[in-house]
């Protein structure tokens, strides 16, 4: 369940990452498939960890369609 939006989430951070710290260049590329693995491997288990909280908190807030009635 988390491994597609933690790709994602560490795909687009880390592009706009490293084209803000380096600029367009010719290597932009490989400099940011080197911190986009890098940022995974952080977004991964930082994901499952956190999200059993986030559902807990969302349940919290989010009213039930049974509780409605």
């Amino acid at each position: 369940m988390g491994a597609l939006p933690s790709r994602q989430m560490s795909s687009l951070v880390s592009a706009v990452s490293a084209a803000a710290n380096s600029g367009f260049r010719a290597d932009l590329f490989s400099l940011w498939m080197k911190a986009w693995g890098i940022s995974w491997l952080v977004a991964f288990p930082s994901l499952l960890l956190v999200l059993p909280l986030v559902r807990v908190i969302v349940a919290a807030i989010v009213q039930s369609p049974q509780a409605r009635r």
